[in-house]
């Protein structure tokens, strides 16, 4: 039977972070500079305060195969600071075998050891896979998402 570990990213996860990340991002037809890659990492694996990112890794049989980016910030609404889940991504060839679920898990489980009362994401509209998953373990809001670049 295989084993699904979700656990912290490490300083010594560099190599397969990349790989990840770097298939999620291809996924959304994304290409960022290497300054990106490693500010990046040294964020996920740096302090832990109240809006840094951190980083959690999943492994199936002692191998890398997705991860989570997550931070806690501040809200008007609530005392406590809630979390945003920014980036999932689970290898395609493990997808369907609960690895996504069990990174969100491990973000819910951060979140209600920090005393969040909330964890939010963002999906595109076409991401239809992953947003049956969703479906099952959130709830659905009705906000809309705007955007200016610069």
């Amino acid at each position: 039977m295989s084993r699904v570990v979700v656990r912290p990213l490490h300083k010594d996860d560099e190599g397969e972070w990349r790989r990840l990340w770097t298939a999620y991002l291809a996924f959304y037809e994304t290409v960022l500079p290497e300054e990106i890659f490693a500010s990046t990492f040294a964020r996920l694996t740096g302090e832990t305060a109240d809006g840094e990112y951190r980083g959690l890794l999943a492994t199936l049989d002692g191998k890398p195969v997705g991860l989570a980016h997550y931070l806690f910030h501040r809200s008007c609404w609530t005392i406590n600071s809630i979390c945003y889940l920014q980036d999932l991504f689970a290898d395609p060839e493990v997808r369907g075998s609960g690895i996504g679920r069990a990174l969100i898990e491990g973000v819910y489980a951060k979140a209600e050891e920090a005393g969040a009362p909330e964890v939010y994401w963002m999906t595109q509209d076409f991401n239809a896979t992953a947003r049956k998953l969703y479906d099952r373990i959130a709830d659905k809001t009705p906000f809309i998402v705007y955007q200016k670049n610069f």
